[in-house]
């Protein structure tokens, strides 16, 4: 994890080598699986490109690789969907409180 930004901050590389930097935003288990919500970081320059569908909440599930913790992208749509769903409800909730 980039302590580069601050703690809620991660540095992710994706399968091309291209780094991804995310905001953490919240994390729940769900089935016996963690799932993490993030944002991504918008550069200085991109605010234009905030309301583009990459630019929107990005989920990702842990999964133990070899020992190591992995985040991977989810890609069941009706899993993500359920997902999306229950960070939805406990973000409302989180905002209620």
């Amino acid at each position: 994890m980039s302590e580069e930004f601050g703690p809620n901050f991660i540095t992710l590389t994706d399968e091309d080598g291209n780094d991804i930097e995310l905001e953490y935003v919240d994390a729940l288990e769900y089935n016996g699986t963690t799932y993490m919500a993030f944002f991504p970081v918008i550069e200085e320059g991109e605010e234009d490109k905030e309301d583009e569908e990459e630019y929107g909440l990005v989920i990702l599930k842990s999964e133990m690789e070899n020992g190591e913790e992995m985040l991977v992208t989810i890609m069941d749509e009706e899993e993500l969907g359920t997902v999306y769903e229950k960070f939805m409800e406990q973000i409302l909730d989180d905002e209620e409180q």
